[in-house]
């Protein structure tokens, strides 16, 4: 039998850390070797999460560099924004490789980063060769990358969506609106009175509108795709249930010719060969609970000849393809493996 891959987790009390944690312990080539987490170190995870002490009996550890890379050749960073790259130097000069969850390394100019997120850098050399880590569009850049920079669930979804549309020109990308909607556990595990029960139950409501940190890394992509400079109308909304999240795309099209049937071809030509990713069939619209506890992404569209519009539509489970198991996906493209090694594709219902 081969050895399996030691891996480590920093940051793993938190969402993205526990569903790591759930992932990997289905994962057939994987031993988690390190489990990282300051604020609870020396605390059983199974104190943290008991639905887990069956499965696991390891002690969250403070987050020492010498103690990951002697414990792991893999490491996944889920901290939040700011602190992944204090770390990701060090642990790749000691060898590992490194797949961050936050914003750290997601972005080609640290001067965008740093406009958006604040905080001083000192890593260029490292960021510039971070590799976007969203499979299906970088998908051969990441086999061979050390460091990666795993998108989040608003960025996702949306380029998910819009990627066939830019790649292919079908747009004007002066024309791209993006309504996002996200369950409360995309804001994280800690005490927020906007995410608290009371406050985010029997309502829906927008936040952060025209100024959400996602949207200079949805352009970047998006400008990378149409291969000139594309801005973005994203407005997200805060959903009051746990888990899931829900994109609506609106775009001119440049050929008012294109039908429905015109469009599903190209989408399913354009994702023919990305398994976490399912475009429906004319007429059926995703919902957020087909995707949930998933690694799959699914997306639906409708051209509006009245219009001259496309609508497309992509659900996806914001803790898994939206985080988590899309950076296991990553991991699985950098060693050999078949990218939905271990990550589920079909999820319970109802």
């Amino acid at each position: 039998m081969a050895e399996k891959l030691r891996v480590g987790i920093v940051g793993a009390s938190g969402y993205g850390g526990v569903q790591l944690v759930r992932l990997l312990l289905d994962h057939p080539r994987v031993e988690i070797a390190y489990l990282g987490a300051n604020q609870n170190a020396g605390t059983p995870f199974g104190e943290l999460y008991p639905q887990l002490a069956h499965r696991i009996d390891r002690v969250c550890e403070a987050v020492e560099l010498d103690r990951i890379v002697e414990a792991c050749s893999v490491v996944f960073l889920a901290t939040p924004n700011g602190i992944a790259h204090t770390l990701a130097p060090g642990l790749l000069a000691g060898g590992l490789r490194v797949f961050d969850l936050s914003a750290d390394y997601r972005f080609v100019n640290l001067e965008t980063y740093q406009s958006w997120y604040g905080g001083d850098r000192h890593d260029a050399a490292v960021a510039r060769a971070a590799v976007y880590g969203l499979p299906e569009l970088y998908r051969e850049r990441i086999r061979t990358a050390r460091l990666v920079g795993c998108p989040g669930c608003y960025p996702t979804a949306s380029l998910l969506a819009a990627a066939p549309l830019l790649k292919q020109g079908l747009i004007d990308p002066r024309s791209l609106i993006i309504d996002a909607k996200s369950g409360v556990s995309g804001a994280g595990r800690a005490l927020k009175t906007g995410s608290l029960f009371a406050e985010a139950d029997s309502s829906v409501a927008a936040y952060n509108v025209a100024r959400h940190r996602h949207i200079p890394e949805i352009e970047q992509i998006c400008s990378d795709l149409a291969g000139m400079r594309v801005q973005v109308q994203f407005t997200p909304h805060l959903i009051p249930m746990s888990r899931g999240m829900l994109v609506t795309l609106y775009a001119q099209l440049r050929d008012p010719g294109l039908v429905s049937e015109d469009m599903l071809t190209i989408y399913e030509a354009f994702y023919r060969q990305a398994p976490a990713v399912r475009v429906l069939g004319s007429g059926i619209y995703p919902q957020t609970k087909w995707a949930s506890g998933t690694n799959t992404c699914f997306i639906g569209l409708e051209v509006d000849p009245r219009t001259e519009r496309v609508v497309v539509l992509s659900a996806l489970d914001n803790l898994v393809k939206g985080q988590s198991g899309q950076a296991i996906q990553a991991m699985n493209l950098t060693q050999g493996w078949e990218e939905m090694l271990g990550l589920p594709a079909i999820g319970f219902y109802p």
